[in-house]
Protein backbone atom coordinates (compact mmCIF):
# COMPACT_ATOMS: atom_id res chain seq x y z
CA UNK A 1 0.00 0.00 0.00
CA UNK A 2 1.37 3.65 -1.09
CA UNK A 3 1.96 6.33 0.88
CA UNK A 4 4.39 8.98 1.45
CA UNK A 5 6.25 10.91 4.33
CA UNK A 6 5.95 9.58 7.99
CA UNK A 7 2.25 8.67 8.98
CA UNK A 8 0.28 9.20 12.53
CA UNK A 9 0.01 6.36 14.22
CA UNK A 10 -3.62 6.03 13.24
CA UNK A 11 -2.82 5.89 9.66
CA UNK A 12 0.25 3.95 10.15
CA UNK A 13 -1.98 1.22 11.82
CA UNK A 14 -4.80 1.51 9.05
CA UNK A 15 -2.48 0.80 6.31
CA UNK A 16 -0.94 -2.39 7.99
CA UNK A 17 -3.90 -3.62 9.74
CA UNK A 18 -6.77 -3.17 7.25
CA UNK A 19 -5.28 -1.95 4.22
CA UNK A 20 -6.67 1.72 4.66
CA UNK A 21 -5.05 4.30 2.38
CA UNK A 22 -4.17 8.01 4.56
CA UNK A 23 -7.63 9.41 5.07
CA UNK A 24 -9.41 6.70 3.10
CA UNK A 25 -11.83 3.69 4.09
CA UNK A 26 -10.04 0.23 4.85
CA UNK A 27 -10.00 -2.59 1.72
CA UNK A 28 -9.82 -5.39 3.67
CA UNK A 29 -11.58 -7.05 7.46
CA UNK A 30 -9.13 -6.16 10.61
CA UNK A 31 -7.87 -9.92 10.94
CA UNK A 32 -7.48 -11.20 14.89
CA UNK A 33 -6.30 -14.15 15.93
CA UNK A 34 -9.21 -14.74 19.24
CA UNK A 35 -6.73 -16.51 21.43
CA UNK A 36 -4.07 -14.95 24.30
CA UNK A 37 -1.22 -17.75 23.03
CA UNK A 38 0.03 -19.10 19.94
CA UNK A 39 2.20 -21.53 19.20
CA UNK A 40 4.72 -20.73 16.20
CA UNK A 41 7.12 -23.46 14.63
CA UNK A 42 8.96 -24.59 11.72
CA UNK A 43 7.11 -27.73 10.36
CA UNK A 44 8.98 -28.70 7.04
CA UNK A 45 12.54 -28.31 6.55
CA UNK A 46 13.23 -29.09 2.46
CA UNK A 47 16.87 -30.77 1.77
CA UNK A 48 18.50 -27.85 0.35
CA UNK A 49 18.05 -25.92 3.87
CA UNK A 50 19.84 -28.27 5.35
CA UNK A 51 23.30 -26.77 6.99
CA UNK A 52 23.86 -23.10 6.96
CA UNK A 53 20.64 -21.98 5.91
CA UNK A 54 18.27 -24.09 8.33
CA UNK A 55 20.63 -23.20 11.22
CA UNK A 56 20.21 -19.61 10.33
CA UNK A 57 16.32 -20.05 9.78
CA UNK A 58 15.60 -21.94 13.48
CA UNK A 59 17.76 -18.97 14.85
CA UNK A 60 15.80 -16.20 13.23
CA UNK A 61 12.38 -17.68 14.12
CA UNK A 62 13.72 -17.43 18.37
CA UNK A 63 14.54 -14.39 17.33
CA UNK A 64 11.58 -13.09 15.68
CA UNK A 65 9.38 -14.72 18.92
CA UNK A 66 11.86 -13.74 21.55
CA UNK A 67 10.95 -9.41 19.85
CA UNK A 68 7.26 -10.19 19.30
CA UNK A 69 6.96 -10.94 22.93
CA UNK A 70 8.39 -8.34 24.32
CA UNK A 71 6.53 -5.76 21.91
CA UNK A 72 3.98 -5.25 25.04
CA UNK A 73 1.06 -6.49 22.93
CA UNK A 74 -1.51 -8.72 24.69
CA UNK A 75 -0.66 -12.39 22.71
CA UNK A 76 2.32 -14.19 23.67
CA UNK A 77 4.17 -16.93 21.12
CA UNK A 78 5.79 -19.83 22.08
CA UNK A 79 7.95 -22.12 20.44
CA UNK A 80 6.16 -25.41 18.95
CA UNK A 81 6.89 -27.55 15.92
CA UNK A 82 4.13 -30.48 16.53
CA UNK A 83 1.19 -28.44 15.13
CA UNK A 84 1.82 -24.79 15.27
CA UNK A 85 -0.65 -21.98 14.41
CA UNK A 86 1.62 -20.29 12.88
CA UNK A 87 3.20 -23.24 10.62
CA UNK A 88 6.93 -22.10 8.93
CA UNK A 89 7.50 -24.30 5.67
CA UNK A 90 11.51 -24.00 4.39
CA UNK A 91 10.61 -24.89 0.47
CA UNK A 92 12.46 -26.31 -1.89
CA UNK A 93 11.09 -23.36 -3.81
CA UNK A 94 13.17 -20.40 -5.48
CA UNK A 95 11.86 -17.09 -5.63
CA UNK A 96 9.34 -16.35 -8.56
CA UNK A 97 8.44 -19.96 -9.16
CA UNK A 98 4.66 -21.34 -7.94
CA UNK A 99 4.33 -23.04 -5.05
CA UNK A 100 2.99 -26.48 -5.08
CA UNK A 101 1.95 -27.09 -1.35
CA UNK A 102 0.45 -26.39 1.26
CA UNK A 103 -2.70 -25.87 0.65
CA UNK A 104 -2.76 -22.17 1.70
CA UNK A 105 0.50 -21.65 -0.50
CA UNK A 106 -0.48 -23.79 -3.32
CA UNK A 107 -0.98 -21.59 -7.03
CA UNK A 108 0.80 -18.07 -5.19
CA UNK A 109 4.13 -17.17 -6.59
CA UNK A 110 6.97 -17.47 -4.51
CA UNK A 111 8.61 -14.46 -2.89
CA UNK A 112 11.14 -14.46 -0.35
CA UNK A 113 8.76 -15.68 1.84
CA UNK A 114 5.11 -16.02 1.93
CA UNK A 115 2.29 -15.63 4.84
CA UNK A 116 -1.36 -16.67 3.78
CA UNK A 117 -3.88 -16.70 6.86
CA UNK A 118 -6.84 -18.90 7.30
CA UNK A 119 -10.10 -16.75 8.22
CA UNK A 120 -13.39 -17.38 9.33
CA UNK A 121 -15.20 -13.94 9.06
CA UNK A 122 -12.24 -11.91 10.57
CA UNK A 123 -11.00 -14.44 12.71
CA UNK A 124 -7.53 -15.95 11.83
CA UNK A 125 -7.94 -19.89 12.73
CA UNK A 126 -4.36 -20.62 11.02
CA UNK A 127 -1.40 -19.28 9.47
CA UNK A 128 1.03 -20.45 6.92
CA UNK A 129 4.40 -19.04 6.15
CA UNK A 130 6.56 -20.33 3.51
CA UNK A 131 10.49 -19.70 2.94
CA UNK A 132 11.72 -19.66 -0.63
CA UNK A 133 15.69 -21.70 -0.92
CA UNK A 134 16.89 -18.47 -2.79
CA UNK A 135 16.45 -16.41 0.16
CA UNK A 136 20.18 -15.13 1.35
CA UNK A 137 21.58 -16.08 4.95
CA UNK A 138 21.54 -12.58 5.79
CA UNK A 139 17.87 -12.04 4.88
CA UNK A 140 16.88 -14.56 7.41
CA UNK A 141 16.19 -12.58 10.50
CA UNK A 142 14.30 -9.63 8.84
CA UNK A 143 12.36 -11.74 6.76
CA UNK A 144 11.09 -14.12 9.80
CA UNK A 145 10.38 -11.39 12.12
CA UNK A 146 8.07 -9.68 8.96
CA UNK A 147 6.56 -12.50 7.86
CA UNK A 148 5.61 -13.54 11.68
CA UNK A 149 4.13 -10.11 12.23
CA UNK A 150 2.12 -10.54 8.99
CA UNK A 151 0.39 -13.81 10.41
CA UNK A 152 -0.81 -11.55 13.17
CA UNK A 153 -2.72 -9.74 10.94
CA UNK A 154 -0.99 -6.89 9.72
CA UNK A 155 -0.66 -8.61 6.28
CA UNK A 156 -0.65 -5.14 4.72
CA UNK A 157 3.26 -4.08 3.29
CA UNK A 158 3.88 -0.52 3.74
CA UNK A 159 5.40 1.13 0.52
CA UNK A 160 7.20 4.45 1.52
CA UNK A 161 10.17 5.22 1.49
CA UNK A 162 10.36 6.88 5.26
CA UNK A 163 9.72 3.45 5.94
CA UNK A 164 12.75 1.67 4.74
CA UNK A 165 14.76 1.51 7.93
CA UNK A 166 11.61 1.90 10.28
CA UNK A 167 9.43 -0.54 9.87
CA UNK A 168 9.87 -4.20 9.62
CA UNK A 169 6.53 -4.06 7.37
CA UNK A 170 8.12 -1.47 4.88
CA UNK A 171 7.78 -3.56 1.10
CA UNK A 172 10.41 -1.63 -0.68
CA UNK A 173 13.17 -2.66 2.78
CA UNK A 174 16.46 -4.42 1.51
CA UNK A 175 15.64 -6.65 4.45
CA UNK A 176 18.26 -4.92 6.59
CA UNK A 177 16.21 -3.77 9.60
CA UNK A 178 16.01 -6.48 12.14
CA UNK A 179 14.01 -5.21 14.83
CA UNK A 180 10.23 -3.91 15.26
CA UNK A 181 9.73 -0.27 14.38
CA UNK A 182 8.33 1.72 17.11
CA UNK A 183 4.89 2.20 14.78
CA UNK A 184 5.15 -1.81 13.98
CA UNK A 185 5.18 -2.13 18.18
CA UNK A 186 2.19 0.16 18.38
CA UNK A 187 0.36 -1.65 15.75
CA UNK A 188 0.58 -4.79 17.38
CA UNK A 189 -0.29 -3.29 20.81
CA UNK A 190 -3.24 -1.83 18.87
CA UNK A 191 -4.20 -4.70 17.54
CA UNK A 192 -4.18 -6.81 20.59
CA UNK A 193 -4.45 -4.64 23.32
CA UNK A 194 -2.57 -5.83 26.64
CA UNK A 195 -5.23 -6.56 29.82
Amino acid sequence: MDSNGPLDDRGFYRLVACAAPPDGPCTKPFYRWRKTTLTVGIVERAPSFLGGKLKRAEAAAVRAVQRLNAAGMGLTLVPDEGNPDIAIHLLDVPRGNVIPAPDLLKGKTMANAITALDVTGSTITGAVIGFSNTITLRQYESVMLEEITQALGLITDIQNPHYLTRSILSQNADNSLKTLGVQDKMALIRHYPPD
